[in-house]
């Protein structure tokens, strides 16, 4: 194993790469991690997934992680290819853990979206190929699994092509599929390499075998169109029929790579060790450093307004050092959080500020990150991720070295939590390590809440999903050695208006004023709640408006039908009145607040549900019982497909009917079937569903009011 002062050497930046490896789940991505810190030599054995050894990947640190064989928490770690410092970030592919991604993506500057060769494009997939569009991540797409069954590239290409809109073209070929995979054909340079030796270290380079020299050439052709198309430089010579060199399409496809105007494609079996060192050879070719990459931090104008400020790449003290930090841990040393140096560069023990709060810190204790292990160094550079200790922040929060620099980098997408349990410790002894592992955890995910239900005297946590709620369940025990009982899963309802409706009321003795509460959102917005200000003159002085926009957003957040948020409304304030002396923000707030009571008698309202994207994948002799399953939890079918006698069903179905579906579909499929669920929208529930939700609430109410006369 290559010594650790060889890793820790800083690079020119244009030798610096950050990279995040991406996929649905079971795609192969820690596999994939796990050969790279092989082959590049940061790891003398190679381990694997749940593997017969009970080691387990290595970016697989935590114990529920190996035991279970999904990946959780995002990890980081860096090594050394041909020169080039490569970080990296394996992401979980759990849409649970969708919150992860997110945070690798938002300070990565390319990403490896890895696709299997049998599943192809699944509903994970679509989400991280959103999630790298909202961050604007160049990316390269590696095939893996050649080795399986019904390995099907070509299919998948077609599906990156149909289901995720890219301009996609193979770079590789592969020789041989299924149990027959023998290497790659490199279309760029039109040679055959091979993989030999016993863990794949060999590489050997010949001829392109005589069968496949037809093939070949059309994909090359191929390759050529699909970039001349989005590449001036290329489509020029390809219209006036020059010779299109080696160096040409490889320039080609890095202009067009980093401008997400083209996507490569390579292919390779991570598990059987061929492939993975072609994929380290693009990493370097086509994807950007980050000197390549234009990051913006936000500055507030003396006018109030934001502004962008481009951030200078110069890796000295030129320009001062902005940082992001964008995840927390709770280490062995307190709490570990990771940054990502956007300008300039940081000494250890330097002071830097937050901007968010104003405090200043002293970086204790820098290190770069190999997974759970750390490695001290002494300074860091810009495009650089790190972690320092014992750093009192949030998620986002952006650091300075210059108080006066009041900057602040873009936020991360935070997605709204879809499902609630009751929590509570098992035994009463256990409330301090309850408590502590409730802080800790909330504190690293934004996507888990945690709160107390005054109504139903419970503590309630809230996440992404089953498993994610499950998870954190078993980390309370595991790190807190603090046993829990959750309660039955609950669905996060939403009420909203189904058509318009007017007020005119009047609170005490002053008018609160004419107004229409509300117009609803059209269904693309119907989980947001909007105040619109449509007075004209003085008859509500415009410093009681705010009054009245606190007064309808607190009544928002908990409607009287079933006690759930109201979403997708707006409050539309058209007129009004007020007196010289008695009129105050609260008299207005008081107001808005009685005017929104009385509409819950008025007004039209609906539940509204969060519908899920369901896809189910097993054998083809269960698809007719899958199906059916899926009927009778109240689900639309949206597609289904065949391959290779597998068959993927994709459907959208109400989150209140896939609790247990688990378990259903491992007993009807033998085992063999698998499901993945995201998020899609919120829809207006069944009318039997809305009468048994808002009688459960009133029960619930009942019996919080007898308790309250016996008090």
């Amino acid at each position: 194993m290559a010594s650790y002062e060889k890793f820790a050497q800083h690079k020119p930046l244009e030798k610096v790469r950050n990279i995040g490896i991406s996929a649905h789940i079971d795609s192969g991505k820690t596999t994939l991690t796990e050969r790279i810190l092989y082959y590049t030599g940061r790891i003398a054995k190679m381990h694997e997934v749940r593997g017969k050894d009970n080691v387990g990947a290595t970016m697989d640190s935590m114990e529920l992680e190996r035991q279970r064989g999904i990946t959780i928490q995002s990890a980081a770690t860096y090594t050394i290819w041909k020169d080039h410092n490569i970080n990296i970030i394996d992401t979980p592919g759990h849409v649970d853990f969708t919150v992860e991604v997110e945070r690798a993506l938002r300070v990565l500057d390319g990403a490896v979206l890895v696709l299997c060769a049998v599943g192809g494009v699944q509903s994970q997939t679509l989400t991280v190929n959103r999630q790298m569009k909202r961050y604007n991540v160049p990316c390269l797409a590696f095939i893996n699994k050649l080795d399986r069954m019904g390995a099907n590239p070509k299919k998948v290409l077609q599906q990156m092509r149909s289901k995720l809109q890219h301009n996609a073209a193979f770079i590789q070929l592969p020789i041989g599929l299924e149990g027959n995979v023998k290497g790659i054909v490199d279309l760029i340079a039109q040679k055959a390499v091979y993989y030999e030796g016993n863990f794949g270290e060999i590489i050997r380079e010949d001829e392109i075998p005589k069968d496949m020299n037809a093939e070949v050439k059309d994909r090359r052709q191929e390759l050529i169109e699909h970039l001349g198309n989005v590449d001036d430089a290329l489509g020029e010579l390809y219209l006036n029929e020059a010779t299109i060199t080696e160096k040409d399409v490889m320039d080609a496809i890095r202009r067009s790579c980093m401008k997400r105007k083209f996507t490569p494609v390579l292919v390779g079996t991570a598990l059987k060790n061929k492939g993975v060192q072609s994929l380290l050879d693009a990493v370097l070719d086509y994807l950007p450093n980050p000197g390549e990459v234009q990051n913006y931090a936000m500055r507030e104008t003396s006018k109030g307004k934001e502004e962008k400020v481009l951030l200078d790449f110069a890796r000295d003290d030129k320009k001062p050092f902005v940082g992001l930090a964008f995840k927390l841990e709770a280490g062995r040393f307190g709490q570990l959080t990771y940054f990502r140096c956007y300008q300039g560069m940081l000494r250890k023990s330097e002071t830097i500020y937050n901007t968010r709060t104003g405090k200043k810190v002293r970086a204790q204790r820098v290190v770069r990150l190999h997974s759970n292990q750390m490695e001290d160094v002494t300074e860091i550079y810009a495009g650089d991720i790190f972690a320092l200790f014992g750093i009192d922040c949030a998620s986002g929060d952006t650091f300075v070295k210059e108080s006066k620099l009041q900057l602040s980098m873009e936020s991360i997408f935070v997605p709204d939590p879809v499902v609630s349990m009751s929590i509570q410790p098992a035994h009463s002894k256990d409330r301090d390590n309850f408590a502590k592992s409730i802080n800790r955890f909330t504190k690293e995910d934004p996507t888990l809440r945690f709160y107390y239900d005054t109504d139903s005297k419970e503590s309630i946590i809230s996440g992404m999903g089953e498993l994610h709620l499950e998870i954190y369940g078993q980390r309370m025990e595991r790190e807190y050695n603090c046993s829990i009982i959750l309660g039955k899963p609950k669905v996060a309802f939403r009420e909203t208006l189904s058509e318009p409706c007017e007020f005119d009321y009047l609170h005490k003795k002053q008018s609160g004023g004419a107004g229409q509460y509300a117009r609803p959102l059209p269904p693309e917005q119907n989980t947001t709640i909007e105040f619109s200000d449509e007075t004209v003159g003085t008859n509500v002085p415009k410093q009681y408006i705010p009054g009245v926009e606190k007064g309808f957003r607190s009544m928002c957040e908990k409607g009287l039908l079933s006690g759930h948020k109201i979403a997708g409304v707006r409050f539309r304030l058209l007129d009004g009145m007020h007196h010289c002396v008695d009129s105050s923000e609260f008299a207005f707030f008081q107001a808005a607040q009685g005017a929104v009571r009385n509409l819950f008698e008025d007004g039209n309202w609906r539940i509204l549900q969060p519908v899920m994207l369901v896809e189910v994948t097993g054998p083809e002799e269960f698809q007719g019982v899958v199906i059916s399953q899926i009927n009778k939890r109240k689900g639309i079918i949206n597609s289904t497909e065949i391959n290779e006698s597998w068959f993927t069903v994709s459907a959208e179905v109400p989150l209140n009917d896939m609790f247990g579906y688990a378990g259903e579909l491992r007993s009807s499929t033998q085992g063999k079937g698998e499901f993945s669920m995201e998020y899609a929208r919120y829809s207006p529930c069944l009318q039997e569903l809305q009468e048994e939700v808002i009688r459960q609430y009133q029960e619930s109410q009942g019996i919080t009011v007898a308790q309250k006369s016996k008090n």
